[in-house]
This record gives C-alpha cells, structure tokens and sequence, in this order.
C-alpha cells in the first residue's frame, strides 16, 4: 500500500519537475501545492510516521513543483526528517518500555544512517550554490519518476 501511495505521489511530481516549465502557466500539481502546502507536509508526515519512510523523499518533490527552489526545500526536509526520526525513535524506545517483542530502534543501523545525513548534508549544502536550478530541479525529477517506475516494478510484478 505504501509504495502505491508514493507512486500515486512521486509520478505526476516527477513528470511536474521534468516538463519545461512555464512561469505563466505553473501545471496542476504545482497549483495544487503552492495552495495547499502545509495540507501535504501534514499527510506526507503521517503516511511518512506510519510507514517509516522519509517524508522528505516525497514533500521534496511536491514543494519544488509547487515552484519553492531546491535551495529552500532541502534544508528545511532534512531539518522535518531530523525532528520527526527522533520524535519516532522515542517513540519507539517507550513501546520497547512496554511492549512485548523487539521493538527498539537498531541504534547503529540508525546511528549510521545519521552519520550519512550529516555528511550528505555538509556535501549538498556545498555544492548546491554551484549547481544551476534547473539542472537541480531535473535531478530531482528523474530520481522522483525513478522511484515510482521502481515501485510500480515491485507493485505490479
């Protein structure tokens, strides 16, 4: 279900990065998100929570269609990605408190995957400035119809 969700999502978002964009006439998906974007953080964070995806990897997409630049969007879904993995983590170690079976976090699964963020963040925080914003939204167009196609592979086969 998690997975047909996010193609439902990435596609059409990924189609909206990739097509030549017109400042006259923004497309359907870019309307819908510019007037409606703390409705989509909102459920990308709880599809995000129940699923245990990053929601980052989907409001990414749908705030740069929506016409915020990459410049803003990045910073702001690693800061959501790092507030909601710890309010998760915690979560997770009070079920652990009371629940019966393994349920706390894999701390060095998680730990690493931390270590990752930082450097990848430190990484894109430098290069970001030297890369055009067109060529940034593109990227993040493909890698966003990469994964829905992904999906769909794994939903439908």
């Amino acid at each position: 279900m998690a997975r047909a969700l996010a193609i439902v999502l990435l596609a059409p978002t990924g189609y909206a990065l990739l097509r030549p964009r017109s400042r006259a006439a923004p497309g359907p998906v870019a309307r819908w998100v510019a007037g409606h974007q703390s409705l989509a953080a909102f459920v990308v964070g709880c599809v995000g929570g129940v699923y245990g995806i990053g929601g980052g990897s989907i409001l990414s997409p749908l705030l740069v269609a929506g016409g915020l630049s990459v410049a803003v969007v990045a910073p702001s879904a690693l800061a959501c990605t790092w507030v909601t993995s710890v309010i998760g983590a915690l979560g997770f170690v009070a079920l652990s408190l009371v629940a019966s079976g393994a349920v706390a976090p894999a701390w060095g699964i998680g730990l690493a995957c931390g270590a990752g963020g930082l450097a990848g963040g430190y990484l894109g925080a430098a290069l970001q400035p030297r890369i055009p914003e067109g060529i940034l939204r593109q990227a993040l167009g493909v890698a966003a119809v990469g994964i829905a196609a992904a999906y769909a592979v794994q939903v439908f086969s």
